[in-house]
């Protein structure tokens, strides 16, 4: 398709289709299970902190946290999150979501994910929701199934979500001026000013005054 014309429904993850922070709960079960060490329990508050005020270096971040799983067997650590996704987490869903997400679906639209998480904790999600499409953040898996303790950049969080949309719309064949982005948080500014329809859910402190002074249409989404 040589002209972008479809339409896409992009879609956060934490706050947004889940009421949840799934990184803050990951945290906590590490640290119930004896897996996290002092230094790097504050470390993740640090930088819960930081994403709260919008100053967090998903990079740097990502990186991180990739280098710590360094040599861990991907299908090992899938496996894990996703008990860890239907224990803690799959009550969480919001009922909106699905009801959103066929609405896109019967107009014709793609739908994607559209998350600052790894795939591993995406894809429990987009495997309830019925959802094909996974942008997030990678770490980078070997041949033989391990990981690297590398990540594929950019990570998939502000303005690099731009990045990741822009390669499912050019592959797709999507007009971004035409589509939708839902989410809770003021770290995906740059993204909501990218498309043309923007949705703001369960919004933070800052996006929800922004987004009333914009005109954004704000709404409530609740778990069951």
């Amino acid at each position: 398709m040589s002209e972008a014309t479809r339409v896409a429904a992009f879609f956060d993850v934490d706050r947004t289709l889940i009421a949840v922070n799934s990184g803050e709960l990951w945290v906590r079960h590490l640290w119930r299970s004896g897996r996290l060490s002092p230094a790097w329990a504050l470390r993740s508050l640090l930088w819960i902190g930081q994403y709260r005020l919008g100053l967090l270096d998903f990079e740097g971040v990502i990186a991180r946290v990739a280098a710590d799983y360094r040599g861990r067997d991907a299908r090992e650590v899938a496996a894990e999150i996703t008990r860890f996704f239907d224990a803690e987490i799959a009550s969480s869903l919001c009922v909106e979501g699905p009801q959103r997400i066929a609405e896109h679906r019967a107009a014709g639209h793609e739908v994607a994910l559209l998350t600052s998480g790894s795939r591993f904790m995406a894809e429990p999600v987009a495997a309830r929701l019925g959802v094909e499409h996974i942008l997030c953040s990678e770490l980078e898996i070997d041949d033989a199934g391990v990981l690297t303790g590398r990540h594929q950049p950019p990570a998939c969080g502000g303005a690099g979500k731009i990045v990741h949309a822009e390669r499912l719309a050019a592959a797709l064949g999507v007009d971004l001026a035409r589509s939708f982005f839902y989410t809770d948080s003021y770290t995906d500014l740059p993204m909501l000013a990218k498309v043309g329809h923007p949705r703001v859910i369960n919004p933070d402190a800052r996006l929800r005054r922004l987004a009333r002074a914009r005109g954004w249409e704000i709404e409530a989404w609740k778990p069951a």
